[in-house]
């Protein structure tokens, strides 16, 4: 009952900037921790001095993303559902919907992991792998996607159940767990254990057992705070549930995830334009993408503390408090992506030149030309910073209060009708610097769209005075 009191005393009562950072701040810690270990794969795998590899990642790292809309299926869908119905007080009903969120969390990730492992081949050369990527493509794809993305979904759906019931700490540890033992082993793997050639293959290995780590951990976490909480593992919870919850679930849940799988379309098709200019345009693209996840993964470990709070308490009426909370993570996602724009417009050349050593390989032209390019791309694309945290920030409110078909218009004009067509048309134009600059105007399109439907909907929903 103490456990309890406190959570409703961190959603309905609690200063509204404290309770954002109790919940915003370790998820904040773990998206950073889990973005330094995706960065030092590629940190190490550009130590070799071979820009070939660091394009093969760069396309099997678009494979792996693909999984966080599985996560985001079962774990937002479910998590913003939970706090809704502990909005509520329907407790029961909650442990049914974190049933139901964790056995289909399982359940994807074994359908995936088959997929991919029968049609890897052909998936990798629509991506542009060539004959100076693919075997160390299929060498990360075999260990992180089809060995691992089992505990990679299952680790999300449980950090995202963890933090709408208010266990936003033991979620950011679960996931900084495996983050931290990834970034040891790493070098160990690639540089000590594996021989020369096997660097790809060692950081797959070494990001397949720091997930299973993780995941372990999470589900412990899980068992043992169902006894008191609204979570619950058992399937037999399901039977409190009926089909007005598992609509509500997929409702929010589906276009979730499509927004993360059409962002990873999208992902795909700059991947592929991209190829088409060279390997070495491709890994300097993938560097920048790695680099941009620094404002991003702090934008999304405010939105992810926002969730909750804006959800638990639409549900319970006190929409004053709703409103606040969204204010203060829109003002501080604006001020953070304002500062990555500065930090990467000056600095630029040296955080690029962190992914590739120069002075190694055989090839030291071709990464100095993929440094030259990764600079110039960063400086152009970290201009769409603030638009990104605009589309985040809105997908997540609407997330929130249940406004699925929101979600799932904003989803698809935000890379089908905006993003996606930009990329064609600025590369058809100008060339490799137009598929650059076509981020900028794709979030900022989307951005004014997702503020536009929303803005709509509260006005019929919610009183604004």
């Amino acid at each position: 009952m103490e456990e309890d009191s406190s959570k409703q005393y961190l959603f309905e009562t609690m200063p509204v900037n404290k309770a954002l950072m109790k919940l915003a701040v370790p998820t904040i810690v773990s998206q950073l921790i889990n973005l330094v270990y995706n960065i030092v794969d590629t940190v190490f795998i550009g130590q070799t001095g071979d820009a070939y590899k660091t394009a093969a990642v760069t396309l099997a790292f678009t494979i792996f993303m693909m999984t966080v809309s599985f996560g985001n299926l079962f774990g937002i869908g479910g998590g913003s559902l939970i706090a809704r119905l502990n909005g509520k007080g329907e407790k029961n009903k909650a442990k049914g919907v974190s049933a139901l969120a964790f056995y289909g969390a399982i359940l994807t990730a074994l359908i995936y992991s088959l997929l991919i492992g029968l049609f890897q081949d052909p998936i990798l050369v629509f991506l542009g792998a060539s004959s100076n990527t693919m075997i160390f493509a299929k060498q990360y794809v075999l260990l992180v996607i089809v060995f691992g993305d089992l505990p990679v979904i299952l680790s999300a759906v449980t950090a995202h159940l963890l933090r709408n019931t208010g266990y936003s700490r033991h979620a950011a540890i679960g996931l900084s767990i495996g983050g931290a033992l990834n970034i040891i082993l790493d070098p160990i793997f690639m540089f000590v254990i594996l021989p020369d050639g096997m660097e790809v293959f060692g950081a797959a290995l070494a990001t397949l057992l720091s997930n299973i780590v993780s995941c372990i951990y999470l589900v412990i976490v899980m068992v043992k705070v169902s006894r008191e909480s609204s979570l619950s593992m058992d399937p037999r919870d399901m039977k409190f549930i009926g089909r007005i919850e598992v609509h509500s679930f997929f409702s929010v849940g589906i276009p979730s995830a499509l927004l993360t799988a059409l962002f990873d379309v999208a992902n795909i098709c700059l991947n592929v334009l991209m190829a088409a200019h060279g390997d070495l345009a491709l890994a300097a693209m993938g560097i920048v993408m790695k680099t941009e996840r620094l404002p991003n993964a702090v934008n999304i470990g405010i939105c992810q503390g926002m969730l909750p709070i804006v959800a638990y308490n639409y549900s319970s009426g006190n929409h004053q408090r709703m409103k606040e909370t969204m204010k203060a993570a829109r003002n501080i996602g604006i001020a953070t992506s304002a500062a990555a724009v500065v930090l990467f417009e000056i600095f630029s050349p040296e955080i690029c030149g962190l992914f590739m050593n120069t002075n190694a390989g055989s090839n030291t032209q071709a990464a100095v030309t993929t440094v030259v390019f990764a600079t110039l791309f960063l400086r152009i694309r970290c201009l769409a910073s603030p638009l990104q945290f605009l589309n985040y920030s809105t997908s997540f409110e609407m997330q929130a209060v249940g406004y699925g078909k929101g979600t799932m218009l904003h989803a698809c004009f935000r890379e089908l009708a905006f993003y996606i067509p930009f990329m064609f048309i600025l590369n058809n134009m100008f060339g490799t610097y137009g598929l650059v600059c076509a981020i900028i105007l794709g979030e900022g399109a989307g951005a004014a769209f997702a503020v536009f439907i929303f803005r709509r909907w509260k006005a019929g929903n919610i009183s604004l005075r």
